[in-house]
């Protein structure tokens, strides 16, 4: 199944930090905006999630939840989301299921060295569950500005 915009949104259930299943589905009616990023803790990962942090209440005025998926197992979740402070949720996806779903579960090269991880991608869906943006290799510097900018202008 490929995802692509103007089409459904891949519905599925994974645990959050609380150890609580979270259904996509269970979110229509509201804007989601589900980004995946590679591991908690490391410093790309820490700058995106305190931007979506940062702009949490501006999200939240336009009807829009952040959800963020990680390979990373639950405690380690809460620990991130202790740590600082961040007011969404993130869901572990440990077998990589929603990662292959979504695509975005690739070969990566660093230092001549191969292996499989996130390829850092944001998808904005709709309050019908449409997919309305589809970003791959994802930059973090700005991103959340953008992906905040897309919401206001597309889905206010």
């Amino acid at each position: 199944m490929t995802v692509e915009v103007g089409k459904e949104a891949p519905n599925f259930t994974l645990k959050d930090q609380d150890g609580k299943d979270v259904t996509l589905a269970n979110y229509r009616g509201k804007n989601v905006v589900l980004y995946f990023y590679p591991k908690d803790m490391t410093p790309g990962c820490t700058t995106q999630a305190c931007d979506f942090r940062d702009n949490y209440e501006a999200f939240a005025d336009h009807d829009t939840v952040i959800l963020g998926v990680s390979p990373d197992p639950i405690e380690r979740h809460t620990k991130f989301i202790e740590k600082h402070l961040l007011p969404f949720t993130l869901l572990a996806d440990e077998e990589q299921e929603v990662a292959n779903l979504y695509e975005v579960w690739k070969l990566k090269k660093n230092f001549g060295r191969e292996y499989y991880g996130i390829e850092r991608s944001t998808f904005i869906i709709d309050k019908e569950g449409i997919v309305r943006s589809a970003e791959r290799k994802v930059r973090v510097k700005g991103h959340i500005d953008a992906t905040l900018q897309f919401v206001k202008e597309n889905l206010a």
